[in-house]
């Protein structure tokens, strides 16, 4: 259970970060922060390149980051667009690998947005529990 203390947190975590995105392309800055098991908030942004396929999305960026900082287990996620934008399907797949069905913010870049988890955007799921 995430409290709203810790919400806020991730929440402003996420839109403080997006000014940091490197979207010179799209001019779609993302920021993204992940409530870590140990109460640690990771974040990522975007990072676009001019050979398109070789950007980042912000919330591979903050897993990624998290995972090499020795985090594998996040209990939620923020994500601050313009327009409350969901993460991309790649996102939410990799999403997965770290998470169970956690809490999704999506807000916008005023602070307004909509909760959802992260089974909800990725329904029928493939994770590592299919592995075994």
């Amino acid at each position: 259970m995430i409290s709203e203390e810790q919400r806020a947190a991730l929440i402003q975590a996420a839109l403080a970060v997006r000014a940091k995105a490197y979207a010179p392309y799209s001019n779609y800055p993302v920021g993204a922060a992940l409530l870590m098991e140990d109460g640690s908030i990771i974040t990522g942004v975007n990072v676009e390149n001019a050979s398109y396929g070789l950007s980042m999305c912000a919330e591979r960026t903050a897993v990624f980051k998290a995972v090499s900082q020795g985090q594998q287990k996040f209990l939620a996620v923020a994500v601050v667009t313009d327009n409350a934008g969901s993460p991309c399907g790649a996102c939410r797949q990799v999403l997965t690998e770290f998470a169970g069905d956690v809490p999704v913010y999506l807000v916008d870049a005023g602070g307004n947005g909509r909760d959802t988890t992260l089974y909800a955007l990725l329904p029928d799921h493939f994770g590592p529990e299919h592995l075994t």
